[in-house]
């Protein structure tokens, strides 16, 4: 249960980039890069408890990532099933819920069997709850989102009158989770990328300068500190 006293984000975010700046900065292949990246998620999930983050979204793969060359994208494949058999045990003995968001119809079979394995192990834990978001697109997911509704209103189970901003939450990936209250970018750029589009309508934004494999456990824990001293009004003017 949340903490009513505490006033810093509930659910936070993370565009996880700069891998490959990382690794030819340091004269290595960009898939070096993606595996340093890879081991710094598992330092970021277990600082969430302790400063009482209860989600933590990750930004690993995107629906335009398959632009990036062959090898790259065979790499970050191999790289996704092997970091999930490697972690599994470690994120369900800490208490990590591990959910899966995305289309996953052009993921492999072993890729999928290896995520519904991880959900189903973890989903009676409670001391995070972390969602990765792979093959994901923001775009992609409302568009997802609309043709199912479209095909409840055909199959007359929603009437097209009861449609209105609180209906199409429902059907999106995300259905069961909170919005992000804070949404972190690494790397220096400064856009979203087509990350949780409807979800972070009123989310902060923190556009940091370090490379996603530098991104530490105080980086982190200050931005949520940060977080807390904002005056966050929804629209609307205090009194």
């Amino acid at each position: 249960m949340s903490d009513p006293a505490h006033t810093g984000p509930r659910h936070v975010a993370i565009i996880m980039d700069g891998n490959g700046r990382w690794a030819t900065q340091r004269g290595r292949p960009r898939l070096f890069g993606h595996h340093a990246g890879a081991r710094r998620v598992r330092e970021v999930v277990e600082t969430c408890p302790d400063i009482g983050v209860e989600y933590l979204t990750i930004f690993a793969f995107s629906t335009e990532n398959w632009k990036r060359t062959q090898v790259e994208v065979a790499g970050l494949m191999s790289l996704f099933r092997r970091y999930i058999s490697k972690e599994t045990r470690a994120l369900n003995a800490f208490g990590a819920r591990v959910r899966f968001i995305g289309d996953r119809v052009r993921l492999d079979a072993k890729l999928i069997a290896l995520m519904d394995e991880l959900e189903t192990l973890t989903e009676n834990n409670t001391a995070v709850n972390l969602t990765i978001a792979l093959n994901y697109g923001g775009r992609d997911e409302v568009a997802r989102a609309t043709k199912r509704l479209a095909q409840d209103v055909a199959d007359g189970k929603l009437h097209p009158d009861d449609v209105d901003e609180e209906t199409l939450p429902r059907y999106l990936d995300t259905y069961v989770l909170p919005d992000p209250d804070l949404v972190i970018r690494t790397s220096g750029e400064a856009r979203i990328s087509n990350f949780l589009l409807w979800q972070s309508a009123y989310a902060e934004y923190e556009f940091i300068d370090t490379l996603w494999p530098d991104f530490s456990r105080a980086e982190f824990t200050a931005l949520c500190a940060n977080y807390g001293g904002r005056d966050r009004r929804f629209g609307g003017v205090k009194p």
